[in-house]
């Protein structure tokens, strides 16, 4: 366990680096089509103070992306004590509780770090769960919290939003550009900044994916170990994989947050989910439960 928290910390500084090279890049096209390298000093400045920024806010922003509200005890018992109770089984400090009106059963942590995280989940995980599996749940975002996972989803999920932003903006400034300047404008610039804005977003979405599947097989081994009952992890993935059904507030940056994957389900959901199929979950936990 502490060689996986140590290991998703340097998985941090490594994301952060990848991040400021993906943007760099897409600066140097734009800066290469306008014939203007000032403009990729800008970027990179830019870039810098986006991931300090993102390492504190990230976190705001997904919960205000998913629709979720902060709740005290007396809002919501039932979940704000699963979470209090497991606070204290796995010696963390006890993280803000929201709740997501969301017919879709789900759950989410995030937060730079166990001091300042956020557990939440949606109406219609607590309508469907029992009070076990809804234990089971809640250990496995307090998984996420305790290994340090919520911050390298935070990362992500800023690389994510900023790549598909600036991939968007370039892609605009060339078709801009090309109107101002009278189609004099370089070919190689232009396959420069169509290549980098088409293929950077694809980097982040196998980023994303890349550090996101295995996390979620150590997360339900983790609210194993926790709860000392793979059953309720068992069973409460299986109502999940039978009740699934995409959110109202969907959002690909943040996907990876989820205990299971909020986006509906297209022709290229296996091949770039953030998640693992459910079915495999289980099978690991079927098969690692009498070693736990």
């Amino acid at each position: 366990m502490y060689k996986q928290i140590a290991q998703n910390k340097r998985r941090t500084i490594i994301i952060m680096m990848v991040f400021v090279v993906i943007i760099v890049a897409i600066g140097a096209a734009v800066a290469y089509f306008v014939n203007d390298w000032w403009v990729l000093l800008w970027v990179f400045i830019a870039s810098t103070i986006y991931a300090v920024i993102q390492y504190f806010a990230a976190g705001s922003i997904a919960t205000a992306m998913s629709g979720a509200r902060e709740i005290t005890k007396k809002d919501n018992p039932r979940l704000y004590n699963a979470v209090e109770n497991l606070s204290i089984t796995t010696g963390l400090p006890m993280p803000k509780v929201y709740i997501i009106d969301d017919p879709a059963p789900n759950a989410f942590a995030t937060g730079r770090d166990p001091e300042h995280a956020v557990v939440a989940a949606t109406t219609g995980l607590l309508d469907i769960m029992n009070d076990k599996e809804l234990t089971a749940v809640i250990a496995h975002e307090m998984s996420h919290v305790k290994n340090y996972d919520i911050r390298v989803s935070m990362i992500v999920f800023g690389l994510v939003c900023v790549i598909g932003l600036i991939s968007d903006i370039a892609m605009r400034m060339m078709f801009y550009g090309n109107r101002r300047r009278d189609n004099e404008g370089s070919p190689v610039a232009y396959i420069l900044i169509v290549v980098a804005a088409i293929f950077a977003p694809i980097l982040a979405a196998i980023t994303q994916m890349a550090v996101s599947r295995e996390r979620e097989y150590l997360a339900d081994a983790s609210a194993v170990n926790i709860t000392r009952y793979p059953e309720g992890m068992i069973d409460a993935l299986k109502k999940l994989q039978s009740h699934s059904r995409p959110m109202k507030n969907q959002n690909s940056a943040s996907a990876s947050m989820y205990i299971n994957n909020p986006l509906r389900k297209g022709f290229f959901d296996n091949m770039f989910s953030t998640h693992p199929p459910l079915e495999k979950r289980i099978e690991r936990l079927e098969h690692g439960k009498f070693n736990f």
